[in-house]
Formats: C-alpha cells, sequence, structure tokens
C-alpha cells in the first residue's frame, strides 16, 4: 500500500521507552541459529557506555515492542542508553524538532523523500564511506540500496544520509495453490509465461486476475504500483530513478508504454473478475476475495506483503493462498527488479553512539532479531533465513536477497500533487477508457504545475 496512504495522521500519539533494558533481549546471546558473532564482535569494538541515545521514528504500540526489542541488543552490547519515541505524526513532528533544534539523535523515516527534503536543508548528517561499503557487500542489489539513502545536502553535493533498514516487497503474485493445482497450472516464472498463463486461463473459460482500485479518497493507488512494477519490468533502473524525479516526462514513450502493459491485464473485459469497468470501482480490500471462491472468481491477484490481512478469515498464507513473485521478462534482460518500500534511519543530531547504531545495523544479528518475531523482511544477504519466523516471511526475504534491482515505490518518490494526486486519479481514468498518451499527458501536465 502507499506509504502516504498508510501514514495519514490524526493527532500525534507519542510514546516513549528505554531500549536498555534486560528484559526487552527476546533471545539470550550464544544460544540458538542468530549470528551471536556478528553482536560479539560489534560488543568488543565498541563502548558507548554513560551516553544516551535517542530514536524517534514511525512504529507505535507492537511495532515499538519490536524495535526495541532490537535497540536493546545495541544497548547491552555497547552500554548506551538508547532511548525511542515512535509518533503516528512522525512526518510533521520530525519537522517541526529539526526547524526547532530539538532533533533526536536517529530518525526512522518511512519515505525517502522526507529525508532527502531535511538532507538538502542541512539537517542530516552524513554518513560514512563505511556505512555505504557495508550496503553494498552485504544488501543484495547493493548499490540499489546505497542510492536510496543517497541525497544532496545543503552544499549541493551527493552523499549517503540515510541507512535502509526494514524493507516492503511489492512485486508479489497472490494465488490459491488448490486451485492451480485443481486446474492443473504452473507458476510461471517469466512475464511470458505469465501472459501464456492468463490466456489459458481464459481459454479455459475462466478468469486470470482479480484487480481492484478503490480506497476512498486514495482511490486509483494500487494501479500506480502496478505501472512501477511494469517500468522496472520494461525500462532500466536509470529510467525508472529519470521517471520518478521527472527528468524524463511522465508523457515519455517509455512510461505511457508501461502503462499500456498495465492496461494488458486491466482493460481487457476476460481477464477481469466483473470485466474491466469493474475495475476503479471495487474496493483494493475486496478485490483478492475472488481467489477464495467456489467456483474461483479469478486466480491471480497482484498486490503487495500486506494484503493478506484483508483475505477470509481463517485463510492460511502458505495453504489456502500462496505467492510468487512478479516476474521479469526473459526476453528483456533486466535481471530480477523488484518493487518495494521500507524504512531509512539518520542522523539528525550527531554524537559517537548515534553513529555506532548506523554502523549496527549493517550487522546480521541487528536483522535476525526482529526476523525472529514478525513482520520483518531483509535484503541482508549475511542473515540466517532459517530464522524467519515463518516460511511467508522467509519466502519474501528470499525475494529480496535474489533481486538484481530495487526500487522504492515511485510514487511515494514523486511531489504529492502527482505521487498522491494526479496519478492516482489518471489510473482510474486510464481504467475507465482514457488513453495512456492522455491520461500521462494531464499527469505531466499537473507536475508542470508545482514547479
Amino acid at each position: 500500500m502507499k506509504n502516504r496512504f498508510l501514514a495519514g495522521a490524526a493527532a500525534i500519539a507519542l510514546t516513549t521507552g528505554s531500549a536498555h533494558a534486560a528484559g526487552h533481549m527476546q533471545f539470550t546471546p550464544g544460544e540458538g541459529d542468530f549470528n551471536w558473532d556478528s553482536f560479539d564482535a560489534f560488543a568488543d569494538s565498541h563502548d558507548f557506555s554513560g551516553e544516551q541515545v535517542t530514536v524517534f521514528g514511525p512504529w507505535i504500540g507492537p511495532d515499538q515492542a519490536l524495535v526495541e526489542s532490537v535497540l536493546a541488543y545495541f544497548a547491552e552490547a555497547t552500554g548506551a542508553d538508547v532511548r525511542y519515541t515512535g509518533s503516528d505524526s512522525f512526518e510533521q513532528q520530525i519537522v517541526v524538532d529539526t526547524e526547532a533544534g530539538s532533533a533526536p539523535n536517529v530518525a526512522v523515516f518511512p519515505q525517502p523523500g522526507l529525508a532527502s527534503d531535511l538532507a538538502r536543508r542541512g539537517f542530516l548528517t552524513p554518513l560514512g564511506e563505511d556505512d555505504a561499503a557495508a550496503l553494498r557487500d552485504n544488501y543484495a542489489a547493493g548499490q540499489s540500496w546505497v542510492d536510496l539513502g543517497t541525497y544532496a545536502g545543503a552544499d549541493g553535493e551527493q552523499h549517503l544520509y540515510a541507512f535502509p533498514y526494514k524493507a516492503d516487497v511489492k512485486s508479489l503474485v497472490w494465488y490459491s495453490p488448490e486451485n492451480f493445482e485443481d486446474a492443473g497450472y504452473d507458476v510461471p516464472e517469466t512475464m511470458e509465461e505469465l501472459k501464456e498463463l492468463t490466456d489459458q486461463i481464459v481459454a479455459d473459460g475462466e478468469t486470470p486476475w482479480c484487480i481492484g482500485l478503490g480506497s476512498g479518497g486514495a482511490t486509483g493507488w494500487p494501479a500506480t504500483d502496478w505501472v512501477e512494477d511494469m517500468m522496472l519490468r520494461t525500462q532500466p533502473p536509470e529510467v525508472y530513478d529519470q521517471w520518478t524525479t521527472n527528468e524524463i516526462p511522465f508523457n515519455d514513450e517509455r512510461v505511457v508504454a508501461a502503462i499500456e502493459e498495465f492496461g494488458y491485464f486491466a482493460r481487457n473485459d476476460d481477464y477481469v473478475a466483473g470485466g474491466a469497468g469493474a475495475v476503479a470501482s471495487t474496493d483494493f480490500r475486496d478485490s483478492p476475495k475472488g481467489l477464495f471462491a467456489s467456483p474461483p472468481q479469478c486466480y491471480m491477484h497482484r498486490q503487495a506483503s500486506f494484503i493478506p490481512s484483508f483475505f477470509p478469515e481463517e485463510t492460511e498464507v502458505g495453504l489456502d493462498a500462496d505467492f510468487f513473485y512478479f516476474p521479469a521478462y526473459e526476453g528483456k534482460d533486466l535481471g530480477k527488479p523488484v518493487l518495494g518500500a521500507g524504512t531509512l534511519f539518520a542522523i539528525t543530531k550527531d554524537s559517537p553512539a548515534a553513529q555506532g547504531l548506523i554502523d549496527f545495523l549493517a550487522t546480521p544479528i541487528a536483522h535476525e532479531v526482529w526476523m525472529a518475531q514478525s513482520g520483518f523482511l531483509t535484503p541482508h544477504t549475511g542473515v540466517n533465513p532459517a530464522i524467519y519466523a515463518n516460511d511467508t516471511q522467509r519466502q519474501m526475504g528470499e525475494i529480496l536477497t535474489n533481486a538484481t534491482t530495487f526500487r522504492f515505490d515511485g510514487s511515494d518518490l514523486m511531489p504529492g500533487g502527482v505521487g498522491a494526486g494526479s496519478f492516482w486519479t489518471g489510473m482510474v481514468d486510464y481504467t475507465g477508457g482514457k488513453s495512456a498518451e492522455e491520461v500521462a499527458s494531464e499527469i505531466q501536465q499537473s507536475w508542470d504545475g508545482l514547479k
């Protein structure tokens, strides 16, 4: 789901705790299949006894307990007093705090755009080359992650300012294994095979896809994910980057072609449950339910890792529902690109312990502690995948570690008036019958109006 859509804040909710407490250590060092060597090595080389580190981020409730469980190991290893504060209005509050000179040592950004803005204004501290090397050496598609955290500073020079930690995967297709088995369908491994399967399902008298764009005031956003995935499957990642920054116009023929790739699936009455006319009016939360109807109303649903939350009650992922990687074209030689989102840690008030915390995030143990609990994916290739809490998380993690390119959700990188405005409405217009060229030109006009 779009980060802006998820991050809407009504009122500020702040919760604060100290991670330097033995009770927060969920796993005893030295026990289990964790990479405790990385913990011991870090502890041997870092001592921040007596230093306090303040961390501010978007996680509250159960997620706050999870991040604090990770920070507890940093505290244990270094002697630092780590205090985390969470807010459901993080994006507004961090701007207020940095402008007022009361920033935390470390801020956790759910969107790179906001981190980039603060870096440009001189509110973030550049990270070191060691941190960039850690990403290149330890993260699959490492340069992609370096690029994600690299922005222009107040001096106009490009520096690594933000360390990516905790990722989400969007390039997924959900299906019912039982339905596939009953019909004799195999999971496609290339986009060519996916299109062949789509046609085969139609030839068998069935409907291949469920697609829904409805989301109240945010209607249209699911289609932007489709287009972003198609950009990564039809163009090199540099072109994707040029698109999200408007270095190439939205109505560039390559972008128009990616929109039409989405239209290949969404604008064909035979391909979509309810016909193409139902795509825009079907709520995204309801659209996957066709997978579980009897007989099936559809066989596939492309959506991010969060969508099981809207599956029918008691659906067991891995049994009643499963997923596969939204495949790349074999004939385009673009590797295995993955579209996703995630969080980035940046230093907003420098200190030796703040620098140390960023270094800690590069260690396998900093990832494994959260992996072993819930809701955490990582591109770190040095972790033990057996640590993941369940097979679903492990398989999604494998998609990340097999990626040759990772790119952040494109609409979240665009100005709000486009990425959370004209791009959404344009996709609704497109599924309603407007041409891709006309829609793309209108989106570009809206972007021009913001300049």
